[in-house]
């Protein structure tokens, strides 16, 4: 495999966004008051303590995030993880205790709960996804389809699950889209010539870059939608060509092009991915697949609080 985008991992970065969501999060249900119901019916003194539990199977992701939940709330709570991120679990299965203040424990419990139950849906998709590819080349990768502010937390349960994280940003990377093209395409200018042309300008746009210092090495990607794109692009030697909603006939045509071509380059499917269709795609023997869906169609999995009774 050629260099890849940055893969999200649970760094300072991750964790700085993480406590800026909770800072929302708890101004969500606290404002600046008092969890009032809790302090009318449950005396300050009580302790107590809960297991945080899977009610339906699923993959790991967000331990820390409830750690965070805890600490921005200043709640009187301990936090005991009984199974790490990426750890595949059944329904029923325990994945933290939770001890302390009752009336904390109350306050903070939806809170904890929202951020573990969404970024475990996410794994858990994410998961499913790549065992449908199992024993082909291909790699699952999410795109910038996700939920704004929520980027390399739902980057970082991608992982989780097992799959590989596109760009992060804007920043990091050039991806030259149709829209890009549209705009940079001379009068009456092929939609071929016009690719060609844009991957060698920003390629040089990209290199002086990085001669004065201003960014590391950047990923050249392009997208085309027609094989004939393709061929006049892997003339110019991309890292990666995104093949945008090519049918499986055409993939197999573009592999098989690219092959013949220019090798060292990957490609990668996007557009229309399902769970139903994804091994389909993965057998063409394109090397990524991108699938939006992996973070804005994934559904939180069901977690809940089981009180220990005394």
């Amino acid at each position: 495999m050629q260099s890849d985008f940055t893969q999200i991992h649970w760094d300072n970065a991750t964790d700085e966004d993480c406590r800026e969501l909770v800072r929302l999060a708890v101004r969500e249900d606290l404002e600046r008051e008092q969890d009032w119901t809790t302090v009318a019916l449950v005396p300050a003194e009580r302790l107590g303590a809960a297991d945080i539990v899977a009610r339906q199977a699923g993959v790991v992701a967000g331990m820390r995030a409830m750690a965070a939940v805890i600490g921005k709330m200043n709640a009187r709570l301990s936090l005991e993880a009984a199974i790490e991120d990426g750890s595949r679990v059944s329904a029923g299965a325990v994945l933290a205790r939770v001890e302390g203040s009752v009336r904390d424990l109350l306050t903070c419990e939806r809170t904890m709960l929202n951020f573990l139950g969404r970024m475990m849906g996410i794994a858990t998709l994410a998961g499913e996804y790549v065992a449908k590819v199992a024993g082909t080349k291909a790699r699952l990768y999410d795109t910038r389809k996700t939920t704004p502010g929520w980027r390399r937390l739902e980057k970082y349960a991608v992982r989780c699950g097992g799959g590989h994280n596109h760009r992060t940003g804007l920043y990091d990377a050039i991806l030259i889209k149709d829209n890009h093209l549209a705009q940079f395409a001379s009068p009456n200018e092929s939609p071929p010539e016009a690719a060609r042309r844009a991957v060698r300008h920003a390629r040089q746009f990209a290199e002086e870059l990085t001669a004065i210092g201003m960014v590391q090495p950047l990923i050249m990607e392009v997208e085309v939608d027609t094989l004939t794109q393709l061929q006049a692009v892997l003339a110019e030697h991309p890292d990666i060509v995104l093949l945008d909603n090519m049918s499986i006939d055409q993939l197999r045509e573009a592999v098989a092009l690219r092959d013949h071509t220019a090798p060292e380059v990957e490609l990668e499917a996007s557009g229309g991915v399902r769970l139903d269709t994804v091994r389909h795609i993965a057998e063409t023997g394109v090397d990524r697949i991108s699938v939006g869906g992996l973070t804005h169609a994934a559904r939180s999995l069901d977690v809940g609080l089981d009180w220990h009774t005394a």
